[in-house]
């Protein structure tokens, strides 16, 4: 059985994990949008602003479902981790049915489809550190190293997913298996997280 601070630390790890598949996410998806819509500066904007935008919302959104739900906590984020990942298996047909519905729309109407459609994984990529932060406080007692540990956590695995992915990942698989591997990582965070939960669970009693 783990103990607590191996339970805190796989917890940080898994989080890690979780940014590396995101940042993937999102210059996979910037390769569908420049094959869906062509390459330039407006698809490049898109996706940009919609991961910002769909991270900042998220963010907002996993605060207050952790200040509601607070005995529910991890399993939201287990939630949240299986839906990106349920999103990130069907990404591939998903944009390339927009571009092929859209394709000869004006940008604003491009624009606001590719909004619609990936601001919801986005946003579910938001609420995980608000979520975890909440889960991690009530460990520790302490906002600040929470906050810190788990910001550098997942910026570490944002930083490594978007060099392997540029790197290696591109160069030995197709854009849409690359796109399953990001998917299959939350589902593995999403395990990850509940084995955590059971083993706290089990300690406690």
């Amino acid at each position: 059985m783990l103990d607590a601070r191996s339970r805190e630390l796989l917890l940080f790890a898994i989080f890690t994990l979780s940014g590396a598949a995101a940042l993937v996410y999102q210059v996979c998806w910037q390769r569908l949008l420049f094959g869906a819509f062509g390459v330039d500066v407006e698809s490049i904007t898109i996706i940009v602003s919609t991961f910002m935008l769909g991270l900042g919302c998220g963010a907002l959104i996993g605060g207050k479902l952790a200040d509601r739900y607070d005995d529910q906590i991890i399993n939201l984020f287990v939630a949240a981790e299986l839906a990106i990942g349920s999103f990130g298996l069907a990404s591939p047909w998903l944009i390339s049915a927009l571009g092929s519905e859209f394709v000869r729309s004006s940008l604003a109407t491009i624009s606001v489809a590719n909004f619609l459609l990936l601001l919801i994984p986005t946003t579910c990529m938001g609420a995980t550190l608000p979520m975890l932060v909440a889960y991690c406080v009530r460990s520790s007692g302490n906002v600040g190293v929470s906050v810190g540990a788990l910001y550098e956590a997942n910026t570490l695995g944002a930083a490594a997913g978007a060099l392997v992915s540029g790197l290696v990942l591109f160069v030995v698989l197709p854009l849409d298996r690359v796109i399953y591997l990001a998917a299959l990582a939350n589902f593995t965070v999403a395990a990850l997280a509940f084995f955590v939960v059971r083993q706290r669970r089990e300690a406690a009693a």
